[in-house]
């Protein structure tokens, strides 16, 4: 593999349930490329010492990621790369911190605009989303009274039929021992003020587009970059929803090239 003219800082936001730990194959080919590669976990997620029941809000969940980025200095941008839910963290950084983000890469991910409320994305998810096609997904009561929340955890036949399928068994077995309870945050996003225009909207989005992915179909994927829009769509043919497990080869070269053109 041939190593960057330019050495680029790409941070990779987990989704829901899982943590950095499901960038394992993918760090080290970015690395030997010549890249710096933050893997994080984002709160309550991964080795995270949090638990979902302190989290009530998506920045409280996005605070890893926040502090990251609040680190870095002023003459330094960073490659966003969001998968699934981590769309959304993306979306929530883009807005703070829009001068420190050189693009942000979608990975068949969730993608907020900056016309409707953040929770709409997940609305419209929702709404073509039958019951069942869930499977075994636990959603639970937490929080309080006041402040009600859903926790969500992928169940062993959702992780196998809708997100892990082209894996190998070792990485699905790796997720069954490894994923944490997760939400998806719908409280408190559908009484949030839509991402700003002039600071979300300024950044540059690329989107990887996953044909074969069961849990964000490609259909909807498709109707996220038609609808919201984007600098650029890459797509893998091959990709169930965990492309940095199926395909981290393509995912490595098409990070590569944005690499290239964006940092």
């Amino acid at each position: 593999m041939e190593r960057a003219e330019q050495q680029a800082h790409i941070v990779l936001v987990h989704g829901a349930c899982h943590g950095a730990w499901c960038w394992y194959k993918l760090k080290p080919m970015l690395e030997a490329a010549g890249h710096r590669v933050t893997a994080l976990d984002l709160s309550a997620s991964g080795i995270n010492s949090k638990s979902l029941h302190e989290l009530n809000t998506l920045a409280e969940y996005t605070q890893p990621l926040l502090e990251l980025l609040a680190s870095i200095s002023k003459d330094e941008k960073v490659i966003l790369v969001g998968h699934s839910l981590g769309g959304m963290n993306l979306g929530l950084a883009m807005d703070m911190y829009p001068e420190k983000i050189s693009v942000a890469v979608f990975l068949t991910a969730f993608m907020p605009d900056s016309v409707h409320r953040p929770s709409y994305v997940l609305e419209k998810y929702n709404e073509q989303t039958p019951t069942e096609e869930w499977l075994d997904t636990e959603f639970l009561p937490y929080g309080t009274v006041e402040e009600p929340r859903t926790s969500m955890f992928f169940g062993p036949k959702f992780l196998s039929s809708k997100l892990y399928h082209l894996c190998s068994p070792e990485d699905l077995a790796l997720a069954k021992m490894l994923i944490r309870p997760s939400s998806l945050f719908m409280e408190d996003l559908s009484k949030k003020d839509a991402f700003s225009n002039e600071r979300f909207g300024s950044v540059k989005r690329v989107y990887i587009v996953c044909n074969e992915d069961k849990a964000i179909p490609v259909n909807f994927q498709r109707w996220l970059i038609e609808t919201i829009g984007v600098a650029e769509v890459k797509e893998i043919k091959d990709a169930d929803h965990m492309a940095m497990l199926s395909k981290p080869k393509q995912v490595c070269r098409y990070l590569l090239e944005i690499a290239t053109k964006y940092n």
